[in-house]
């Protein structure tokens, strides 16, 4: 029963032999653009969020505003 549990628990070895996978499958140079290209995605998926969040007539205003 106590196996089962720990089971789902991530350990460092667990975290170090992910690392080395990956470092070995991109290399080191592309571990970098990778990272930012998730940086970027991130960004532009929050930007999209709160795009959505705003009501319709502030998003006219702020066009106006604009030109």
């Amino acid at each position: 029963m106590i196996n089962s549990v720990l089971l789902g628990f991530v350990g460092p070895w667990q975290v170090i032999l992910v690392l080395l996978v990956i470092v070995l499958l991109f290399g080191g140079r592309k571990i970098p653009e990778l990272m930012k290209g998730i940086g970027q995605g991130m960004k532009e998926f929050k930007k999209a969020t709160q795009d959505d969040d705003e009501p319709e007539a502030e998003k006219v205003e702020k066009k106006l505003e604009k030109e």
